[in-house]
């Protein structure tokens, strides 16, 4: 799988997955007024899979929702999104929707 945007391709190697880091630019404010800048605040460890490289039993696929290692990959922007560069092995669970009993 990969990511195809104008022409250019970014695809993952060696085991690696791509994930959608983007977030929604938002300022925060506490409750005194005091902006809180984006690098202070505390990073998701959750996002959407967008690409995985060729990996023999995936457990994950494009599209899946998953929670990954704290600091772990490269994060790199990309035609205007922010993405995380991982280790497959560093992908620790996956959202899956259930029913209720």
């Amino acid at each position: 799988m990969k990511i195809i945007t104008d022409m250019k391709d970014l695809l993952p190697v060696n085991q690696n997955v791509i994930l959608d880091i983007t977030e929604e630019e938002k300022e925060s404010k506490t409750a005194s007024g005091i902006i809180i800048p984006d690098s202070a605040k505390e990073k998701p460890k959750f996002a959407k899979v967008v690409a995985v490289s060729n990996i023999d039993n995936a457990e994950v696929a494009v599209g899946d929702t998953v929670f990954y290692k704290e600091f772990s990959g490269t994060e790199t922007d990309f035609e205007d999104k922010k993405y995380l560069v991982i280790p497959y092995a560093d992908i620790l669970a996956k959202l899956v929707e259930t029913e209720a009993i």
